[in-house]
């Protein structure tokens, strides 16, 4: 009885033994199947591109930043550009810079204006060159609210909030690029809109400056 007592308590020592290998493997699949989860890896460790990662509420938000706002200019370039809506058209508009207080060059400024608005509201719209439409849209801006700037915030005073919006809406789209629902989904542009960001500012900056000065 004895030997065949210490033969079956061996048995089962063997066979619990024996469950330690399968516990550890299944333990080590299932690390492996959530390694990368969290922690901004995959599942082989290579660090995970966050400028391609899908982001719902953030691209959707610059969606509906874009369509608006470029859809806006847009709008306002046609009236310039073509008399539509009820628009100046070239030569109205380029009466009306007269009466802002430009006083050379009123028709091609007129043309520039109108391109810009019109052109930049499509890029933006469609997030196609944002960093382009934003930086045409912003130096537009800037000379409205430079020109309005004397009458104060107040739309009801003949203010500059409106374009202060447009204007702020554009620069920050300069920073935070298109999203990915645009054209831009894979330019470098999008990924890293950051250098792409300041040169718009700076060309934005210029554009006004050089208006203000030769045309004022």
């Amino acid at each position: 009885m004895s030997t065949q007592d210490d033969e079956y308590k061996t048995t089962q020592i063997s066979t619990g033994s024996g469950s330690g290998p399968s516990d550890s493997g299944l333990a080590s699949e299932q690390t492996s199947l959530l390694s990368g989860v969290g922690d901004g890896t995959d599942n082989t460790g290579g660090q995970v591109d966050d400028s391609t990662r899908w982001h719902g509420g953030l691209d959707l938000g610059l969606l509906l930043l874009r369509v608006v706002v470029g859809g806006t200019m847009a709008v306002h370039g046609a009236q310039k550009l073509f008399g539509v809506f009820d628009g100046p058209g070239i030569g109205g508009f380029a009466d009306a810079l007269g009466g802002m207080g430009y006083t050379s060059q009123t028709t091609l400024l007129s043309w520039l204006t109108a391109l810009a608005e019109f052109g930049g509201g499509l890029l933006l719209a469609l997030g196609l060159f944002t960093w382009i439409g934003a930086s045409a849209v912003l130096g537009v801006m800037a000379n409205i609210v430079f020109v309005k700037f004397d009458n104060g915030l107040s739309m009801s005073n003949g203010g500059f909030e409106y374009e202060l919006v447009l204007g702020t809406v554009a620069l920050a789209l300069l920073f935070t690029g298109s999203g990915r629902v645009a054209l831009d989904k894979n330019t470098p542009w999008r990924r890293k809109p950051m250098p792409f960001a300041i040169l718009g500012v700076l060309i934005a900056a210029a554009a006004s400056v050089v208006v203000i000065v030769l045309a004022r």
